[in-house]
């Protein structure tokens, strides 16, 4: 009656709630996703280096690299973000270039300077929606008010 498990359906499964995931949050939350998918990756690396996994420290920081580069350096509007998306391009290579570095040498503390790099542009982005949302409700009532965008 019932099927054993099968890692082929589990990750059928896992790439469609993805998939639906992303085509019900807005813009700002996979943005955000993507920082913590980045952070998490590198984590994951460090923890591989120190556990002497060749195998998974590569894969994450493969991954890490992946998401710098076809998540977050593909969604720069470099032509109306002016300044401030050239710098990010800029922060996302040389993060890129720290991660590659790191991977080839074995070297955590690369890792740990590209998360000291990332993590307060992602706390930045997150508070970007959080001072949106407070700044969106009435001082006495505490009730969201209505703004178009």
């Amino acid at each position: 009656m019932f099927s054993a498990y099968s890692p082929r359906a589990a990750n059928a499964y896992q790439r469609i709630n993805v998939e639906t995931s992303m085509h019900t949050i807005d813009q700002h939350q996979l943005v955000s996703l993507l920082y913590e998918g980045v952070l998490n990756s590198i984590a994951t690396a460090r923890g591989a280096l120190a556990r002497g996994d060749v195998l998974g420290k590569v894969n994450a920081i493969s991954r890490a690299v992946r998401i710098l580069e076809e998540g977050l350096s593909t969604s720069l509007d470099k032509v109306d973000g002016g300044e401030l998306a050239q710098n990010l391009g800029a922060l996302y290579d040389y993060c890129i270039h720290r991660l590659i570095l790191a991977n080839a040498r074995n070297d955590d503390a690369l890792m740990q300077e590209v998360t000291r790099l990332i993590e307060p542009v992602a706390t930045g982005w997150n508070e970007i929606k959080k001072s949106g949302a407070s700044a969106a409700e009435t001082p006495t009532s505490g009730q969201p008010v209505l703004v178009e965008a």
